[in-house]
């Protein structure tokens, strides 16, 4: 993946504590029109003052999503016909009629060497044989929201404006996500003290540029694209897709789990969630609340409450909640659970749970997922046309709709453990294989698409027990050592199950948006930024969060996000004091010293290459990338507090999380991987290349901005 660390799992984190300020929802109804030769659209989502998100009510998504199945239905053969006279579809010279895209997140090509050679992958050494398989260079940085974007794209980061899961504000300096922002919306009218539509804001995607299926949508090429990374909010375009990374949950947050416990804790703070303590009864049961979306003309959340009632003679317990008992077993997570919130003058949210029986007996834990976005009930936008993930649900069951899943966090956090992690992500890959698969079904010409993540999620929370001296602790069950190896075989079986379906004259592309290595060090690179006169505190501070406790009229440079590094500069940052001038010569003399910098613990080098932003993209969004972005070196990565601002006492630490393996390194360190059943024609391929491939596969013209180049 996309790395998704600290920032955008927080429940309280920087979408809400920068960019949103306040949390109060605002409900609109907007209006549609049904075009006779036009693919049904969905309704943009609005937002009240601040809140960052917005509910479609249940009743108008129902009204919304039949009249527009109802309008598809009628108009799909003048649709159909209308593009026959305009000669639009897939074109005779176009040299496939189906291309199919797998994407496994994070696979890693050394491994995959290695388990070739040991004959345990068969199906992806059967699919090199038959065409290629390759190394594929990654993005600058390694980082997934950068690398899919040029996936989609094939262009590089200083033209499509994602550079980090995280930038800066240039009027504050304080982060802000990178993947969406919200526009005030002005009204057209206004009469009588109303507006019309409501003032409000609208949620846009900040990924510039177009992504290659949308230009197969203008030449009439379906497609199918299932959860490829930076898709929210989803695009209108001719196909269906369903969103993924930086989807949130029904709180409005990158992901909020709650542990509610018996156990005593000091701290009830967790990163990623909340703890809630509370007292047992009489008869040992337990009651909590789950909270859902900020309330309309309150402060606070609404919220769903719940009685837990231990049943130790059948090893677990009864859950009360939404008139409905549910039986819980230990250690195992539940079905998908419904839920309804209240959030004010009469309208309701609806979301999704899964619960998870961690603890039953003298203490009580349970854990609760984030409240995931109804797929059938959806009060964001989620997918396009809006009864897309709709006719899934429908069609396959419940499933999660979160951009990031897997709950790294609640690993981290401890709230569940490596098993209950594991059985998690599987959870949601089964899920994903299903849409993949009754997509593919469907798919009978044009492109199918879709990004599975488990690959990339378990590498992330495994990799410790690939190494026997990693800082951080493993549990003691020996199934662990073997996991990861375990998931590349799953993900073998997965390509061999979708090989069965793929026709002869079809083009089956299984890639990954880079590899994977070992994260053992943290480097805090605001805390060398202070140390070595960069960065200054205000008097007295050892600074705080979000870089609060900055002194901007001293301070040359600081980082933000994962891989950002970026120079005060005069004119630019609201409080800058660099002179253009001056530029050039502090960012080599800022590269020459963190090129030099070392572990005391090891005397290794901690970053492999400084790269100056100016020399290494290009395109209209170039100059909002960070000054510089760090490579660093196989085994360091940025520490969880330094990407907040986060000033430590050490520029050097051991990494402890669970989250042990990871790819923001120099990106020549982790490529990603290309496998084709066609032979390869080029050398040295490259993320950007998929989109020009694609489009040249179906006979279309490639872009003269698209910087790749054709790889079959």
């Amino acid at each position: 993946m996309k790395i998704v660390g600290k920032i955008i799992t927080e429940s309280h984190g920087v979408a809400q504590r920068v960019l949103l300020g306040v949390s109060r929802f605002k409900i609109v109804g907007s209006f549609f029109i049904v075009g006779l030769f036009l693919i049904p659209d969905y309704a943009q989502a609005y937002i009240g003052p601040g809140a960052g998100f917005a509910f479609l009510g249940s009743g108008f998504i129902f009204v919304l999503t039949f009249l527009m199945a109802v309008a598809t239905l009628l108009f799909w053969p003048l649709q159909w016909l209308w593009r026959k006279i305009r000669k639009r579809g897939i074109s005779k010279k176009a040299r496939a009629r189906r291309v199919v895209i797998v994407g496994l997140d994070g696979l890693e090509p050394k491994l995959v060497d290695r388990f070739m050679a040991e004959d345990n992958l068969p199906n992806l050494k059967a699919l090199s044989e038959q065409g290629c398989f390759s190394r594929l260079g990654t993005t600058l940085p390694a980082l997934s929201p950068v690398a899919w974007s040029s996936f989609q794209t094939g262009v590089n980061p200083g033209a499509h404006n994602i550079f980090d899961f995280l930038t800066r504000d240039k009027r504050t300096c304080l982060p802000q996500l990178t993947s969406t922002k919200t526009v005030e919306k002005k009204p057209w009218f206004s009469l009588f003290g109303l507006s019309f539509p409501p003032i409000g804001a609208e949620i846009q995607i900040t990924r510039k540029s177009q992504p290659f299926w949308k230009i197969l949508g203008k030449h009439g090429i379906f497609s199918n694209v299932l959860r490829v990374p930076i898709s929210y909010p989803p695009e209108k375009f001719f196909g269906n897709v369903l969103s993924a990374m930086c989807t949130p949950d029904l709180k409005g947050t990158q992901g909020s789990f709650t542990l509610v416990t018996t156990k005593s804790r000091e701290d009830q703070s967790a990163t990623g969630g909340q703890v809630q303590v509370v007292k047992a009864e009489a008869d040992g049961s337990i009651a909590g609340v789950i909270e859902g979306p900020p309330l309309i003309k309150e402060e606070g959340y609404s919220k769903v409450c719940f009685k837990l009632v231990p049943v130790p003679s059948e090893g677990g317990a009864v859950l009360k909640i939404s008139k409905e008992d549910i039986k819980l077993i230990l250690n195992r997570f539940s079905n998908w659970v419904e839920l309804e919130f209240d959030i004010g003058k009469r309208k309701r949210a609806r979301g999704l749970v899964r619960f998870c029986l961690r603890e039953i007996g003298p203490k009580t834990s349970l854990y609760i997922s984030p409240v995931n976005i109804h797929p059938e009930h959806p009060a964001l936008p989620i997918a396009h046309p809006i009864f897309f993930s709709r006719w899934l649900a429908k069609k396959l069951g419940l499933f999660g709709t979160l951009g990031l899943m897997e709950d790294t966090w609640g690993r981290n956090e401890h709230a569940i453990d490596d098993a209950r992690f594991l059985e998690q992500t599987y959870l949601t890959h089964t899920e994903r294989e299903g849409m993949f698969m009754e997509a593919l079904n469907r798919t009978r010409e044009g492109l199918c698409v879709c990004v599975f993540d488990a690959s990339d999620r378990i590498q992330h929370m495994f990799w410790r027990y690939m190494e026997e001296d990693h800082p951080s602790p493993r549990e003691q069950d020996v199934r662990f050592e073997k996991t990861i190896e375990e998931m590349y075989s799953e993900m073998d079986a997965l390509v061999g199950r979708i090989q069965k379906k793929i026709r002869k004259d079809d083009v089956l592309i299984v890639m990954s948006d880079h590899g994977f290595t070992s994260f053992r060090r943290c480097v805090n690179i605001n805390s060398w930024l202070k140390e070595a006169g960069y960065l200054v505190t205000k008097d007295g501070s050892s600074g705080s969060d979000y870089l609060q406790d900055v002194d901007w009229t001293k301070t040359k440079a600081f980082a933000i996000g994962l891989s950002g590094l970026y120079l005060n500069i005069k004119g630019r940052e609201v409080r800058g004091i660099v002179d253009p001038s001056e530029v050039s010569q502090l960012k080599a003399e800022i590269s020459q010293k963190l090129e030099e910098l070392t572990d005391p613990q090891s005397g290794a080098r901690a970053v492999r290459k400084v790269h100056d932003t100016a020399k290494a993209y290009r395109g209209l969004y170039a100059s909002d990338a960070p000054d510089l972005i760090l490579g660093y070196e196989s085994g360091y990565r940025v520490s969880w507090d330094s990407i907040t601002g986060t000033l430590e006492p050490e520029v050097f630490s051991d990494n402890l999380k669970a989250w042990s393996g990871d790819h923001h390194v120099d990106p020549e360190l982790v490529p990603g991987v290309f496998f084709c059943n066609r032979k390869l024609k080029a050398e040295n391929p490259r993320i950007v290349d998929l989109a020009p491939t694609a489009l040249d596969l179906f006979g279309v013209s490639v872009p003269k901005y698209m910087e790749g180049q054709i790889l079959v």
